[in-house]
């Protein structure tokens, strides 16, 4: 059975991105995007996705916000943020609302989220 992937971030380019990273995996299936974390939460609801992967950033409702109701609707799901603002502070709060994972955006980004998946399936 794969496990399904749901991509959450305002930039096409950076889902695009993500997408073609993950999609390498042949036991991963992306199975759904969002460009807010009010759509994605009614996505959460909808396909029940395994790993969420969240911007902080985003018009409508922000990642930690949508972190939170994500949480309550998949307590067992994968919450891994992905973020150009990962500082201590952030990590905390993340942690709080139910963030398993802050990772920046960064240089070799993808290598990094395909990592960080992989370490959480293998838990």
């Amino acid at each position: 059975m794969a496990i399904k992937i749901l991509l959450v971030d305002d930039s096409t380019l950076v889902r695009r991105a993500l997408r073609s990273s993950l999609e390498s995996q042949t036991d991963w299936e992306i199975c759904g995007e969002a460009e807010n974390g009010k759509v994605a939460v009614e996505m959460v609801q909808q396909l029940s996705p395994d790993v969420i992967i969240l911007d902080l950033s985003m018009p409508v409702m922000n990642g930690l916000d949508a972190a939170r109701q994500i949480r309550v609707l998949a307590p067992n799901a994968y919450i891994l943020l992905f973020t150009l603002q990962a500082y201590p502070e952030l990590v905390e709060d993340a942690q709080k609302v139910g963030v398993d994972k802050v990772l920046p955006k960064s240089g070799g980004a993808g290598t990094t989220v395909l990592g960080a998946v992989r370490s959480f399936l293998a838990a």
